[in-house]
């Protein structure tokens, strides 16, 4: 009660004279994970002889595509399979021979709790299941999920919608947790979409919530979720670990994340980190500050001419706005902690140009005198025009108290008396 490998050329050679079935795989879709076998026709006549198209009897040829999995069921059960791609003859007089292909030994514990004990009956049918990996899974979020942006320091909530891939990782834990009985029994092929996927889809949507959270834990900012198709994979495949892979033999592959919906007040904060963003980088150069303050300037001075108050309050008013607004944007730029958390926006101090030291007006030496030409002499005559020095004026006293009286004072300012 299993299946042999049968030589190829026994197959195409001698098919036609020996009249065997021959079973292959039905056309599978690109959602199809679990197809009835069919019968092979040759030279225009249909090999059926029992009525339907995946009943196989003994001497019956079975063709194994890549990538597939045939599994052969006798009353439910299954009593043999094969992953590897091949022609395979059954044979009831044999001992299954568990082909495990690609899987290795790894799922033979699996075929262990669910293998055939009884006796070969008369109505073996031939299912294929699809190791391939099953793409363009859509799904949408019907409410807003929440999500810790660090990089803007904010809850932001959004709608997200994207699709995924799954793969068959176990095809017995999926055939007896997934696959449906009447597509057992009336031989009816599986598509992983529709009212089928509504289930999964809900528990994806689900543990997003779960991916995301440790999406936002590691740090990352969420627009670029776009490119993070195989972290969030990753992501989901650890939240649905225990669900899908250890449960129902099939795990999240891959997702492809469309650029999420914000809500109105999520997309203002972003928008507004935006603005501060581009403010920042544009100011951190020398020469667009003093562009902007020059833009200032211009725009203040075409203001004083229509100051209520006067042209020069205005101007007044300016300057001390300017000042204030030069120390504050450069005392920003420079602020330790800024340059640490912005290390590319971090402001390089400019080098300003260096202005001369003002020299301290020089003093006249002591006994010297200045000519009416503006020469400053020591001797008795001008050195720039020759001038003899002035006399010096004529000391005054008061005849009745002997205070110096200064030139052409009348009356002495400390008695009074006429001089």
């Amino acid at each position: 009660m299993g299946i042999i490998r049968a030589a190829i050329n026994a197959v195409t050679g001698g098919l036609a004279d020996t009249w065997l079935e021959v079973i292959e795989p039905s056309p599978m879709g690109e959602h199809t994970v679990f197809a009835p076998g069919q019968l092979v026709s040759q030279n225009g006549k249909s090999q059926n002889k029992k009525g339907s198209s995946n009943i196989v009897s003994n001497g019956s040829i079975i063709h194994v595509y890549d990538k597939q999995m045939m599994i052969l069921v006798d009353g439910g059960k299954i009593v043999d399979y094969t992953a590897e791609p091949g022609y395979f003859k059954v044979d009831n007089s044999s001992m299954p021979s568990l082909f495990n292909g690609q899987f290795g030994d790894s799922i033979k514990e699996s075929f262990s709790r669910i293998k055939y004990g009884g006796v070969s009956s008369q109505s073996q049918h031939v299912f294929y299941i699809n190791l391939k990996e099953i793409k363009n899974i859509k799904f949408g979020t019907s409410s807003p999920v929440q999500y810790y942006d660090m990089f803007y320091e904010a809850e932001l909530f959004m709608r997200l919608h994207g699709s995924y891939s799954i793969e068959i990782t176990d095809p017995f834990k999926f055939y007896q947790q997934v696959v449906p009985n009447e597509n057992v029994t009336q031989n009816r092929a599986l598509e992983f979409e529709g009212e089928f996927l509504k289930q999964y889809n809900e528990e994806f949507v689900m543990e997003l919530g779960t991916a995301f959270n440790q999406y936002s834990a590691d740090g990352n900012r969420i627009s670029f979720i776009t490119s993070k198709s195989k972290e969030m994979a990753k992501y989901l495949r650890d939240a649905l670990d225990d669900e899908w892979r250890e449960e129902r033999g099939f795990e999240v592959k891959a997702v492809a994340m469309g650029m999420p919906k914000y809500s109105d007040k999520s997309q203002e904060i972003i928008d507004k980190r935006a603005e501060m963003g581009a403010s920042v980088s544009f100011l951190r150069d020398g020469a667009n500050q003093q562009a902007y303050m020059a833009k200032n300037i211009a725009e203040g001075i075409n203001a004083a001419g229509h100051n209520e108050g006067g042209a020069m309050n205005a101007f007044l008013g300016m300057g001390m706005a300017q000042n204030m607004g030069g120390n504050v944007l450069g005392g920003y730029m420079q602020n330790p902690q800024y340059v640490q958390s912005n290390p590319q926006q971090g402001m390089q101090p400019t080098a300003q140009p260096q202005q001369a030291p003002q020299q301290a007006p020089q003093q006249a030496p002591a006994g010297s005198w200045t000519c009416s030409c503006g020469a400053v002499n020591s001797g008795k005559f001008c050195s720039e025009c020759g001038s003899p020095k002035p006399a010096a004026p004529k000391k005054r006293f008061c005849g009745n108290c002997g205070a110096q009286l200064t030139e052409g004072q009348k009356f002495c300012p400390e008695c009074g008396t006429k001089q």
